[in-house]
């Protein structure tokens, strides 16, 4: 594994175990460490921002979150991305959406969808 332009290890969807992807309650560094394992900019350049921007109004709106787990890290790792731009700990709305990200990134990899 090679690290990626935020210091941190690329871990590609196919090496991931359900075990890997942390809960809610693991805490925010656990959850952005993971996050950062994905450089959603790497993967979707200047889309990863309209991807997660509209990922997050359609779960706000709706309760909907994108099929493929690349497009899902790619929405946790914006995300993650988002706050740390805000420089504070996210709200009890962005604490949902994480929430449901990483459950939904989670039974994907659990019924072998990690690719």
């Amino acid at each position: 594994m090679a690290a990626n332009q935020f210091g941190f290890n690329e871990v590609p969807g196919s090496d991931l175990q359900p075990g890997d992807v942390p809960r809610v309650s693991d805490g925010w560094d656990a959850i952005f460490t993971f996050a950062l394992s994905y450089d959603g900019y790497a993967h979707y350049g200047d889309r990863c921002a309209d991807m997660a921007n509209h990922a997050a109004d359609d779960y706000s709106g709706h309760g909907r979150l994108p099929d493929l787990v690349d497009e899902l890290r790619a929405c946790l790792f914006f995300e993650q991305r988002r706050w740390r731009h805000f420089g504070e700990t996210p709200n009890e709305e962005a604490r949902r959406h994480f929430d449901a990200l990483l459950e939904a990134i989670r039974q994907k990899v659990q019924r072998g969808q990690g690719v």
